[in-house]
């Protein structure tokens, strides 16, 4: 119940709501005030430990411009129980029989989702990953290639392109084992294909930047709020030097040093396996980044004498 004004009454009364009729009653009148309104609210709650046979859902998914149909053809669902519907049943099987050109579509698209809710990436990006692989896929010219691997590198692609970049090895966790190789090759593959689609352009991949891994890394390990911002900043200023490591070769090295000037040390393997990157290499991009570490590193971070206790590569 709640409060409405009553035209009748000339006051503020309580309204009824009756759902069956759609109609908003006076409580003190009788009076309808409102008739055939909508309810918006969910007719039902659904939980995750239900059992899929008593999905009470009567719709579709949203409408998917990338599919021949929008998304919105008509699937015939199983009958419920076994007593069903004969009739229900033939004609389940008879689409199943029918030949769905999008079939390949919807799983891959599926596949993609999963891939995304596993890397919490934004729908953004799963748009822009199935809209790349649908433009690879029209080509036909993608038969006989490793799928996993192809759809992985879609991914790829579409973390760049909308500025969210993952790194290779961490694709490759949840590409259904696909190996990096596998992948790199896929990604070489999309890139020359979509760029025959587009005249020999060059496909606009977007630049990757040693601070777009930084706050992801340092939550991996669990670095404070002071240390995340000096690691930030750090690796801004370390772009003004000709380093020639990959970025997020840098944005370990520069982790290491942020951590070995705190109190709160990391060892080197932490780090590596909250980065992906390798000992090895984390150790020659600390070696390029050491003659310039006094004009990387923040002064209210750490001072001159600090740095000087910084071990020499």
């Amino acid at each position: 119940m709640s409060d409405a004004f009553c035209s009748d009454c000339k006051r503020q009364t309580e309204v009824v709501f009756d759902h069956s009729a759609g109609d908003a009653v006076c409580s003190e009148c009788g009076l309808v005030l409102e008739s055939h309104s909508i309810d918006e609210t969910s007719e039902w709650r659904t939980f995750a430990n239900e059992s899929g046979d008593n999905d009470p859902v009567r719709v579709g998914g949203p409408n998917n411009p990338l599919l021949t149909d929008g998304g919105l053809s008509t699937v015939i669902a199983k009958p419920n129980g076994a007593s069903g519907d004969f009739l229900s049943s033939s004609l389940g099987r008879w689409q199943n029989r029918g030949s769905n050109p999008d079939r390949g579509l919807i799983l891959a698209f599926k596949t993609i989702g999963t891939m995304c809710e596993r890397l919490g990436l934004v729908g953004t990006v799963k748009d822009r990953a199935n809209e790349i692989y649908k433009r690879v896929e029209d080509q036909k010219s993608s038969r006989g290639r490793n799928q996993d691997a192809l759809l992985a590198a879609c991914l790829y692609i579409a973390c760049r392109q909308e500025e969210i970049p993952r790194t290779v090895k961490e694709i490759c966790s949840i590409a259904n084992g696909a190996t990096k190789k596998e992948i790199g090759r896929a990604k070489e593959y999309i890139v020359k294909q979509l760029g025959l689609e587009n005249g020999g352009q060059s496909v606009e991949m977007g630049t990757i930047h040693a601070g777009d891994f930084m706050r992801r890394f340092c939550s991996n390990l669990g670095m404070n709020n002071q240390a995340v911002k000096a690691a930030q900043e750090s690796v801004t200023k370390s772009e003004e030097f000709d380093i020639r490591r990959s970025p997020i070769s840098i944005a370990a090295a520069v982790i290491y040093i942020i951590t070995q000037l705190s109190d709160d040390k990391k060892p080197l393997k932490d780090i590596s396996l909250a980065t992906g990157v390798a000992e090895g290499t984390i150790r020659n991009s600390y070696k390029d980044l050491y003659p310039h570490v006094s004009k990387i590193i923040p002064n209210w971070y750490a001072k001159e004498e600090n740095l000087k206790n910084l071990s020499s590569p």
